[in-house]
């Protein structure tokens, strides 16, 4: 009996280790390299994907690659929220939710639909994502605008925050420059100096009124800070 049991525990230690070894290179391949993008099989037809693909990114298409919709070579969770997902209800809320805790040791972008159809429910999204979760958000125009600043994230060089600006404007910043015009308050003639001082998205969101208000004025800082801030 005793030796059973032995051989049954050395049996378990070995699965152990071995379910443990194919966690660990589950972790590894779900970081892509540089200049590629894993990204959930539903979005294989869109053109969202193709214009990756046109960008020069190599696209990975992965059947199971959890709630995130697009993984990032700099460890980056993108989840993707579109019109269909907004107007359908309260089941996005469920999805930030689970966004959140299966990539909590990533970083976690939540891309927006904010068009005509959903303007009026962007704000409970904005409550839900970044007041409640502490997730940062971001409105696009659609899957265009959408890729255009996914491309920036994967060619940016270095693995400093993807949404890091460039010294001096470029091409590359005009995705960046989109989504920092679509927070209320901005627009074009202050996404660009919110961008000279803050050099991450993260930092705008996590910016002061005073802060702000040294880039963009006191009225702009006070509805900028709103909108990441109060309910």
């Amino acid at each position: 009996m005793r030796l059973e049991s032995s051989q049954v525990v050395r049996t378990n230690v070995r699965v152990w280790t071995l379910a443990n070894v194919m966690e660990s290179n589950k972790a590894i391949l779900s970081v892509p390299a540089y200049g590629h993008v894993i990204a959930s099989e539903k979005w294989s037809k869109s053109s969202l994907i193709q214009n990756l693909k046109g960008g020069g990114v190599t696209v990975l298409l992965e059947s199971e690659p959890g709630v995130a919709d697009f993984l990032l070579p700099d460890d980056s969770r993108v989840l993707y929220l579109s019109e269909r997902d907004i107007v359908a209800g309260a089941a996005y809320k469920r999805k930030l939710v689970r966004f959140r805790k299966d990539c909590g040791s990533f970083r976690r972008l939540v891309l927006v639909e904010n068009t005509g159809p959903v303007r009026r429910d962007f704000w409970a999204v904005q409550k839900s994502a970044a007041l409640e979760l502490g997730l940062t958000l971001l409105p696009v125009g659609g899957q265009t605008e959408a890729s255009r600043l996914l491309l920036q994230m994967v060619h940016a060089d270095g693995k400093e925050n993807p949404l890091r600006r460039r010294s001096r404007s470029g091409p590359r910043d005009a995705p960046v420059l989109a989504a920092v015009r679509r927070v209320p308050g901005v627009g074009r003639v202050k996404a660009p100096a919110l961008l000279e001082r803050f050099s991450s998205i993260r930092q705008l969101c996590n910016a002061t009124v005073a802060e702000l208000e040294a880039a963009v004025g006191r009225a702009a800082a006070l509805n900028i800070h709103a909108f990441f801030h109060e309910t």
